[in-house]
């Protein structure tokens, strides 16, 4: 009787650097996106003007009246223990991300208006401001974006609070699923920021500035309805976009003072 062949199969073979490498990227996403952020931070400090830089420098130091949105931030991170706040949270999140009736153009319209908040656009914008002859403010808001997108990677990396798509199984993804962690919201943080750096710099009266809020509170109440946030998400990232564009306007007012 004739004895089975043995069949060899070829042993695995150790990924390579590149392979090792590959892999610790994509388990390690939010912590690349940080060091990305802040070496595109570093390049483009070097890049400004020496004036602007002074600017620049003199206002981060000038930020005692941002004491107060800081402590509520925090406490808005602390906020994320307290198990009925979760059931708020989840409540809320339902609200606007299922019930009701969501029609293909509003899910269209909404993810469209959630753009705004996205980098690219600020990018945009900083151009046509560049362009426009407002240079310090093209300066101003490519500075804001890339040191808030900093510390909203930081914080995630740290709160690590998962996206709600992936605890609440009823929950709607509308457009591209949203990677990495929930807390907090960039897009509200970019859309809140750029919203309050235009109005202390273009002083565009109090229907201006209601109508900029709204649209970045609309950023806010997209990300729920695309299903990539809680509302607590949104919240601190209100929070913060604000007291990042307030911290743009003690530089704007600096530059008025320097102005002959």
């Amino acid at each position: 009787m004739q004895q089975p062949t043995e069949i060899l199969l070829p042993e695995a073979q150790p990924p390579g650097i590149w392979g090792r490498l590959t892999r610790w990227v994509r388990q390690n996403r939010p912590l690349v996106w940080l060091v990305v952020i802040v070496i595109g931070l570093a390049l483009f400090l070097v890049w400004l003007p020496p004036y602007a830089q002074m600017f620049f420098w003199i206002g981060l130091q000038a930020n005692p009246l941002l004491a107060g949105m800081v402590l509520g931030f925090g406490l808005l991170a602390l906020s994320l223990l307290w198990s009925a706040g979760q059931q708020l949270d989840s409540w809320t999140f339902l609200f606007f991300n299922v019930r009701g009736r969501h029609p293909r153009w509003l899910d269209l319209v909404m993810t469209g208006v959630t753009q705004i908040g996205n980098g690219i656009a600020a990018g945009v914008l900083a151009a046509i401001f560049f362009v426009a002859g407002y240079r310090l403010l093209a300066y101003e808001l490519i500075l804001g974006v890339l040191t808030l997108w900093m510390v909203v990677e930081l914080v995630k990396v740290l709160v690590r609070r998962r996206r709600p798509f992936l605890r609440i199984t009823q929950a709607r993804i509308v457009g591209q699923r949203a990677g990495g962690r929930s807390f907090p919201s960039g897009h509200t943080a970019q859309a809140f920021f750029m919203a309050t750096l235009l109005v202390g710099y273009f002083a565009i009266g109090i229907w201006g500035a209601l109508l900029l809020y709204a649209i970045a509170l609309l950023v806010g109440v997209t990300r729920m309805y695309v299903g990539a946030h809680y509302p607590r998400d949104v919240l601190a990232g209100a929070i913060l976009g604000t007291a990042w564009g307030l911290l743009g306007g003690i530089i704007f007012g600096y530059t008025l003072l320097a102005t002959p």
